[in-house]
């Protein structure tokens, strides 16, 4: 049996949109539409009264401690192309929050592109995103739930794959096999030129070495804390979770993993088709050899 729209938009907006204002009491209208229509408890109800001043808080918890159980279906798994646009939603409200260079331009290629036509999936199964993508949502979904929940949502639509223009005896092996790329508009879901935005990760620990490209770039890094610099040879810079960074055209730049994975928006604003290189430096076994402290 097909659920009515109204049920279908009430079912979505009673499981989503953690941590965004004024999505508590969203959903405690949600919960009263199903109360309404005998479809809900009023000590269900109750509990998402008293979850609607926290906007952060899944009801769930409160629920089970109280051994009640809302009797509705379970939030459904959205297709492809409403799971793709609902995390650049997500991406462009998280990026909203932020301030620095690149932050307008990538709002600005991500508002041109976002509701162009979305390809087929392309199916991927890389080692590195079984072994760290899951670590890297529970860390961010502590803080930015709504987003974290965005990516779950998409994460079966999701082509990763690895940045493979790097001739390997220079970009090292842990780091071939350690990262991968998920594009969503540019060379991935979305077609759109030479502009391309996506989500990145790389396992704990390991050193992304110096290189440089003709594209600006923004990294929105959503966990952390993680090492940065950008001349080779200099020391690292230490920088925590949701703090941009932002590499001008052609200067170098290097990211070391703290202990957790490292997961973050990326976005090449121009030139996206042109290739990244290496950039020689002298202190390669010693930053991988090195640990960053959580």
């Amino acid at each position: 049996m097909t659920m009515p729209a109204d049920d279908l938009q009430a079912l979505a907006e009673l499981h989503g949109g953690f941590g965004q204002p004024g999505s508590g009491r969203v959903r405690y209208a949600a919960a009263m539409h199903f109360y309404r229509k005998g479809l809900m408890s009023a000590e269900v109800l109750e509990v998402y009264r008293i979850c609607s001043a926290r906007d952060g808080e899944d009801p769930a918890g409160l629920l089970k401690a109280r051994a009640l159980r809302a009797d509705i279906p379970p939030r459904p798994q959205p297709d492809r192309e409403l799971a793709l646009r609902g995390l650049l939603g997500e991406i462009d409200r998280y990026l909203a929050g932020l301030s620095g260079p690149g932050i307008s331009e990538t709002r600005a290629g991500l508002a041109a592109h976002r509701d162009g036509p979305v390809r087929p999936g392309a199916d991927s199964d890389l080692a590195v995103v079984r072994a760290h993508l899951a670590d890297a949502l529970a860390a961010l979904a502590t803080e930015r739930p709504a987003l974290a929940a965005a990516v779950e949502d998409a994460m079966p639509h999701l082509g990763w794959r690895a940045y493979d223009s790097y001739p390997p005896e220079e970009i090292g092996a842990a780091f071939r096999t350690g990262h991968a790329y998920a594009s969503l508009i540019g060379e991935g879901a979305i077609p759109a030129g030479d502009f391309d935005l996506g989500l990145f990760l790389i396992a704990p620990g390991l050193l992304y070495r110096d290189h440089a490209h003709s594209a600006p770039e923004l990294y929105a890094p959503l966990t952390g804390p993680h090492g940065w610099r950008f001349a080779p040879d200099a020391p690292l810079v230490i920088k925590p979770a949701h703090e941009p960074v932002w590499n001008e055209p052609d200067v170098p730049h290097l990211t070391k993993v703290g202990p957790r994975p490292f997961l973050c928006i990326y976005c090449w604003t121009k030139d996206a088709n042109e290739p990244a290189r290496i950039i020689p430096a002298g202190d390669w076994d010693t930053l991988e050899r090195g640990v960053i402290e959580a």
